[in-house]
């Protein structure tokens, strides 16, 4: 245990050394103007500016634009701007805590029963969302060009980067009132599936948007070529990050696998949360996005990693990330409130806010009704027309939209997006969010009773629950959704029942992670010399860990 101690604190300064060689070798150094210019003829702030006074070199930083009826009035500007946190600060130490929880929270089970429908909500609803809101919106602009209401340029690349940020749903009010009341398991994984694929697709869209940049005079006419690159620039980073947060969680796995840190759960509850948050690092040092590989960082470890930790490690894991979780994301819903009274260049247009209102109202229905028509074509289990309309209306926007609209707000279309953004988030939480209750009982979905936590579980001999939101182990087959029934159960029976009410993707590559990847990474599944051929004996033996025969 000596020696696993010492590595351990090898292991926690690798990605360190590894982002410091990245950033200090990997990123080319940037130039400013090495001529003088004329702030006259530029139309843009510079965040940075390099003055040469006498042959000394002075870094002039940019705190903000000031508007001229305050000019006079700097003190106040200056305490505004005290209560005004960097935006860089919500999406590098705020939102990676609250996406890794998502993903490390996840009810396994239930997530990969409803796979092929909670990608299709994610990816295909959030894109159909973000262009029906986008062209909306730019009807809406265009109306009022036409009253006189628009004081200054807004383009259509703005409407659809405002369709991309306000498609990220964040259904955390409800999400805690289905968990009280114990709502429909199904329902519940679709909905909050949905809305952490849906954060992560809604950064990478909105990155994608931003890196629209068609060549010639007009840089805001449409341009195939741009298009196809701002497609490529999604998948691209989109696929990075995936594998960089998955790769992330192998190793982590691999590490709590053969170094034997049970004999010390504080260091191995840290040597967890480095791990996991070297991953928003590296994925930012190579050009990825963060939060999207945290997600996945966080899935892969609750998949393998979770179980090689010790008894006290796993609780203090769970417990760390749920702590921070609430921590962030209350702070984050804090500063909306600050933000509402000391930004200082908020625009509110109410024939904008008014028509944000109706395109998201008509984006989520597009998104919602259609979709669940096709995916109930080729689902065994019917997504019902309950169902449907609950997900309709737990369609609230949250900490991830705020903090996509604050990342930008130089321009007057940036602006006016953000004040919207801010409105629309206040009357979703509060409005919405307080109306899920009656909602659940007027289309009259099914709550149930109290359900034990995983640990009482444990304690009473595995007692299984059909309703509320149950661990990942399923409960054996009843007729009778309330029953419990109490014992161990066939191992080999859940696992053929998981198979056949997952999804057909999940089922695709099930067999190979029980059979190969959990043996190799974690201390269970079957022996490795069960599943790999006979000449494969001897790696099979070194590979399997003692704890899988025991």
């Amino acid at each position: 245990c000596r020696s696993s101690k010492s590595a351990s604190w090898i292991f926690t300064s690798l990605p360190g050394l590894i982002v410091g060689v990245i950033l200090r070798y990997g990123t080319p150094s940037t130039s400013g103007h090495d001529k003088p210019f004329s702030c006259s003829q530029e139309d843009r702030p510079f965040t940075t500016l390099l003055v040469n006074v006498s042959g000394k070199f002075f870094e002039y930083t940019l705190k903000g634009e000031i508007s001229p009826g305050k000019i006079h009035n700097v003190e106040q500007n200056d305490m505004l701007r005290k209560v005004t946190f960097d935006p860089e600060v919500f999406f590098n130490i705020l939102l990676p805590p609250i996406i890794f929880h998502a993903g490390y929270s996840l009810k396994k089970r239930h997530f990969f029963r409803n796979l092929g429908s909670i990608l299709a909500y994610a990816f295909l609803g959030t894109a159909v969302s973000c262009f029906i809101i986008g062209n909306l919106m730019y009807g809406v602009v265009k109306l009022m060009k036409l009253v006189g209401q628009l004081s200054d340029k807004f383009y259509y690349t703005d409407c659809l980067l405002f369709g991309a940020i306000i498609s990220a749903t964040d259904p955390v009010t409800v999400l805690a009132i289905f968990n009280e009341l114990h709502a429909d398991v199904d329902l519940y994984a679709l909905l909050f599936g949905e809305s952490v694929l849906n954060d992560a697709v809604a950064i990478v869209l909105s990155s994608s948007i931003v890196a629209y940049q068609p060549t010639g005079e007009n840089t805001h006419a449409f341009d195939a070529a741009a298009f196809f690159k701002s497609v490529g620039v999604f998948l691209g980073i989109f696929s990075g990050s995936f594998m960089m947060g998955a790769v992330t969680g192998v190793v982590t796995a691999l590490i709590s696998f053969f170094i034997k840190l049970h004999c010390f759960p504080l260091l191995e509850t840290a040597l967890f949360f480095l791990m996991s948050w070297s991953t928003f690092l590296l994925a930012e040092a190579c050009g990825f996005t963060g939060v999207v590989a945290v997600l996945f960082c966080g899935i892969t470890q609750a998949h393998y990693t979770y179980n090689n930790l010790s008894v006290e490690s796993r609780s203090r894991t769970k417990q760390l990330f749920e702590v921070l979780h609430f921590l962030a994301e209350n702070f984050i819903f804090s500063y909306m409130g600050l933000a509402l009274f000391t930004f200082q260049k908020h625009i509110f247009s109410p024939i904008f806010i008014i028509g944000a209102f109706v395109a998201i109202f008509l984006g989520r229905a597009a998104h919602i009704y259609p979709l669940s028509f096709l995916l109930n074509l080729g689902r065994r289990h019917k997504i019902s027309w309950s169902f449907q309309h609950m997900m309709m209306f737990s369609g609230l926007r949250g900490a991830m939209a705020f903090a996509l609209a604050i990342r930008d707000t130089a321009t007057y279309s940036h602006q006016m997006m953000f004040s919207t953004t801010l409105l629309i988030v206040f009357f979703t939480v509060w409005i919405v969010g307080g109306g899920t209750t009656p909602m659940l009982s007027w289309l009259n979905i099914r709550v149930g009773d109290h359900v034990p936590s995983v640990e009482e579980m444990s304690e009473s001999h595995w007692l299984y629950f059909r309703v509320g939101v149950d661990p990942d182990q399923d409960p054996p087959p009843t007729n009778d959704s309330f029953q419990v029934l109490q014992g161990d159960g066939q191992d080999s029976a859940r696992r053929n029942r998981t198979k056949q009410e997952s999804a057909w993707l999940f089922r695709l590559w099930y067999s190979f992670d029980h059979n190969y990847l959990k043996p190799i990474l974690t201390h269970s599944g079957p022996p490795l010399t069960t599943t790999l051929p006979s000449w494969c004996g001897l790696i099979a033996r070194c590979l399997t860990s003692p704890q899988v025969y025991d």
